[in-house]
């Protein structure tokens, strides 16, 4: 089921300005415009129903019956959701409410992300994650440390990977690929610009591409093959991704969890061929020894 008031708010800034009136209704009265016709919701928003298919269209669905039946499905989540998207963070908040707030928030972005996973689209991914020669991935700043942790899961099970941690080493590792190689890549805004150049030169190559994204129309979802959208319910402190981070960290997680899955005995050999003891026990077996 498809997540109709997450895709709304994530794809609100890329809506027309009529597209965004009716988003902004939808997202300030959903339990009442779920009971709208679409020349009623046409009407509350002065607008008209091609305006609202459009924006059905432009966020991922088919028409207004789809969308109008998927939102049915979410108004008692978003009932739940809602109060706590009246919790924010203030200046004044102590340790105690931080603790609480922020973990809901990171929840609420984990629950967010499952509803916009696609079964389908994970298999694919899988199957390309499975033939692929070597795995590249990508990503600037916070998703940088998620693809670096797909890296270290992926090298532990001798999957070829690689990862750069400056732009100019991405770009070079996109311009030699292959295809029979494949490019994960991982940034939430979908803008980045050195994410780009890096995919456009894979694209070149026809190599197969990745996007762990959010749920909008963007540049980066728009060159890759296959996209699986992420979530995020950030602090208006936010200083730093936060609950996007979370996202992208869970997604890589299912991809990787399915790739052990699909070839169980090889990587529970592997598992334990490159399991590194920890110094303290080795310590204390040297001295056992003595």
């Amino acid at each position: 089921m498809k997540n109709v008031l997450t895709r709304l708010r994530e794809s609100r800034e890329s809506l027309s300005n009529t597209e965004r009136s009716i988003a902004d209704y939808l997202l300030d009265h959903p339990e009442e415009a779920v009971r709208l016709s679409i020349y009623e919701l046409a009407e509350k928003t002065f607008t008209s129903p091609s305006t609202v298919i459009r924006m059905c269209h432009h966020i991922g669905f088919k028409g207004y019956r789809e969308f109008r039946q998927s939102m049915i499905y979410e108004i008692a989540l978003y009932k739940h959701n809602k109060e706590d998207e009246q919790k924010a963070i203030t200046h004044t908040d102590g340790i105690d409410n931080i603790i609480k707030k922020i973990t809901r928030k990171n929840i609420i972005a984990l629950e967010e992300t499952r509803n916009l996973l696609d079964v389908e689209t994970l298999q694919e991914c899988l199957a390309l994650v499975r033939k692929s020669r070597t795995i590249l991935l990508f990503g600037m700043g916070a998703s940088l440390c998620a693809a670096r942790d797909a890296y270290l899961k992926f090298l532990r099970l001798g999957k070829p990977c690689m990862v750069n941690d400056d732009w100019h080493s991405q770009y070079l590792q996109a311009r030699n690929a292959t295809n029979e190689d494949l490019g994960i890549v991982v940034s939430y805004s979908g803008e980045t610009h050195e994410v780009i150049e890096c995919m456009k030169a894979m694209r070149e190559n026809h190599t197969p591409i990745i996007a762990i994204t959010r749920c909008v129309t963007s540049p980066v979802a728009e060159l890759a093959d296959y996209r699986l959208y992420t979530s995020a319910n950030e602090s208006t402190f936010r200083s730093g991704a936060m609950s996007s981070r979370i996202s992208q960290l869970n997604i890589i997680d299912i991809l990787y969890t399915a790739f052990v899955n699909s070839e169980y005995e090889h990587c529970v050999e592997q598992f334990s061929k490159t399991h590194i003891r920890k110094q303290a026990a080795a310590c204390k077996h040297a001295a056992n020894e003595e």
